[in-house]
């Protein structure tokens, strides 16, 4: 044992030397080798224990400040669910308190509603017992006035609502004639209004279109020979026709202005010979005008006949018939006139068979009923009430003058025939392109519909047709396909709708197709 410790208390080195130095001994040897491993192991389980105790200090430090942390966070979990259940208890508390409330004031408001019907019960009863009495006076005042009257309650309320609807029939019928009269006077005040301002914007332009006829020649150099030294061959041949010839700077063309289209076509045709011929001199002129007036009349007679004849119409008065050939060279609104007539004549003989009626007789008053546009003289009368004067003149029968005088209601109509021949004039006017516009704006309205069409893209040819009814839009298939087609149609035709004014309706038509061409040589 003291060996022991007197090795313990030697230090490594020194116990391997003599370890050493006693190798020799076998014994000393393993129990210095021993007591060395025993000192070294117990040196290791020392500091084993001692970084134990301080790992073990480290975890119980750690476990603690994980501890605390844990509460710390448990309590604010717990303080916050705690603040929930409070605020939820307050508001359960607010809205019981908010319950008792209404529940109090609908209790209230009950008792209140219950005295009021008690209330409206009693004065019910009261009203019934007052209405009891009221009915009972009343049958006692009625069974006193029919006895006094002599005649029952309900004699005297039909007595009573009789006279009162003879005096409302009376004053109505007062009233509603002062109404019409009034109706009618305004109104045709208004209508003379519209007519007359209607008149004054287009009046120019119908009288230009109306009153004027380009005489084409071939050079200027003509114009100077028409005028004449001094213009006394342009005076002379106005002289002689009655017209007022115009020669500016437009070239190659005369203008003979004038109201009456026959005297226009005298000195178209008299300006024709006198040019063909090429001897312009006034004693010339007064010749060809004198030979030109006499073919004109005779061709006026002869058109009046050709008229006749083609219409099977037999018996005209010869003046009749001349007054026929006249409208031909007349136009009204644009429409020649012979021409219109012609067709009311047809139309009129159509109608008036298949609804019973004399077509002859229809068929007579419908070429006759515009005459009175081409009198000799110029009366002051409305056209139908002169033409029907001039029938009546000429001995023609009396549906026939009666058709033509109330064609425009100017008087009664007292035939069949007449509202017939009234439908067919207007049939005539109406039909598309009877009435023709200016030229001038008819062709621009034309561009303009084909210019608008031009304007999209893809676009490459346009045509409008039937006097602008129709637009044909011819576009490029590689362009455009079938689909976009379809909405370019419809495009076009908003388009001419929102910036565009015309007659009735104008269909567009797009046109898509793809042509393969190839020779045989």
């Amino acid at each position: 044992m003291i060996i022991t410790n007197i090795f313990e208390n030697l230090s490594l080195t020194t116990l391997i030397i003599a370890g050493v130095a006693l190798v020799g001994g076998g014994l000393i040897s393993y129990f210095l080798w021993s007591v060395a491993l025993k000192k070294k192991s117990r040196q290791l389980i020392d500091d084993a224990k001692s970084e134990g105790e301080v790992i073990k200090k480290d975890k119980i430090l750690q476990a603690k400040e994980k501890f605390l942390q844990l509460k710390a966070e448990h309590e604010k979990e717990m303080n916050e669910r705690t603040n929930k259940v409070i605020a939820q208890e307050n508001k359960l508390k607010q809205k019981d308190q908010t319950l008792s409330q209404k529940i109090q004031e609908t209790e209230k408001k009950k008792k209140e509603l219950d005295a009021i019907r008690q209330n409206l019960q009693v004065q019910m009863d009261v009203v019934e017992k007052k209405n009891e009495e009221l009915d009972k006076a009343h049958k006692q005042h009625v069974e006193q006035l029919e006895a006094i009257s002599g005649m029952s309650a309900e004699e005297a309320k039909n007595q009573l609502v009789e006279s009162l609807k003879a005096e409302a029939k009376t004053e109505a019928m007062s009233t509603m004639n002062e109404i019409v009269e009034e109706a009618k006077m305004n109104a045709n005040k208004e209508a003379k209004r519209i007519t007359v301002q209607t008149i004054q914007r287009v009046a120019a332009e119908t009288a230009i279109e109306n009153a004027v006829t380009v005489f084409n020649i071939d050079n200027d150099e003509i114009k100077g020979r028409i005028i004449g030294r001094e213009g006394r061959n342009i005076r002379a041949l106005e002289a002689a026709t009655g017209v007022e010839i115009i020669v500016d700077d437009t070239p190659e063309a005369i203008t003979l202005s004038a109201f009456d289209p026959i005297r226009r076509e005298i000195a178209r045709l008299s300006l024709h010979q006198l040019v063909t011929d090429g001897r312009i001199h006034p004693a010339r002129i007064e010749e060809i005008v004198d030979k030109t007036k006499s073919q004109v009349e005779d061709e006026i007679n002869d058109i009046g006949k050709k008229t006749a004849i083609d219409l099977g119409i037999h018996g005209l008065h010869p003046e009749l018939i001349r007054l026929v050939g006249k409208m031909k060279y007349r136009s009204s609104y644009g429409q020649n006139l012979l021409q219109h007539s012609r067709e009311v004549a047809n139309l009129s003989s159509i109608m008036a068979s298949e609804l019973g009626l004399n077509p002859k007789l229809a068929k007579r008053a419908g070429l006759l009923h515009d005459i009175g546009k081409v009198p000799d003289d110029e009366p002051e009368l409305p056209h139908a009430v002169l033409g029907m004067k001039l029938a009546e003149k000429f001995k023609e029968k009396t549906e026939v003058c009666n058709a033509i005088g109330s064609h425009h209601e100017e008087v009664e109509m007292s035939s069949l025939i007449a509202p017939v021949v009234q439908v067919c004039d207007a049939i005539s006017g109406a039909r598309p392109g009877a009435r023709r516009e200016a030229v001038e704006s008819y062709i621009q309205r034309l561009r303009d519909l084909e210019d608008l069409a031009l304007s999209f893209e893809g676009v490459t040819k346009t045509y409008a047709i039937q006097a602008g009814r129709e637009l044909r839009v011819i576009v490029g298939s590689d362009q455009i396909s079938d689909n976009q087609a379809d909405k370019l149609s419809y495009d076009i035709s908003k388009h001419i709708e929102d910036q565009m004014t015309y007659p009735g309706q104008v269909k567009v038509t797009v046109i898509r197709e793809k042509r393969a061409v190839n020779y045989a040589k």
